[in-house]
């Protein structure tokens, strides 16, 4: 299976190429709606990585995939500018994801 990225920066696209990554280069919704269908289509792509800056603007769409899809895994990545992320965010997510409180 294959990695993706939909990055909205440069840099994270060259660094993750040189692991071997390809992937893409966005900015508006639409560009990142079209860019993940892309790689949804594609059945050899088993983990599609995106920033977290976009994975804001489809926030909706990724949280369809991730409870609902079995593959491709969807992660979302800080970029070069660090993390914006929540303390939280993950005990929010499987509480979400399957109603439980930890």
């Amino acid at each position: 299976m294959k990695m993706f990225l939909i990055s909205d920066n440069v840099d994270t696209k060259t660094g993750m190429r040189l692991a071997g990554v390809k992937g893409v280069v966005v900015h508006e919704r639409e560009e990142v709606r079209a860019a993940l269908d892309t790689a949804l289509k594609d059945k050899d792509i088993g983990i599609i990585l995106i920033t977290e800056k976009l994975g804001k603007l489809i926030a909706d769409d990724i949280k369809n995939i991730k409870l609902n899809y079995h593959t491709p895994l969807v992660v979302e990545i800080p970029d070069r500018h660090g993390t914006g992320r929540t303390p939280d965010s993950i005990t929010k997510y499987v509480r979400e994801a399957i109603g439980l409180r930890i």
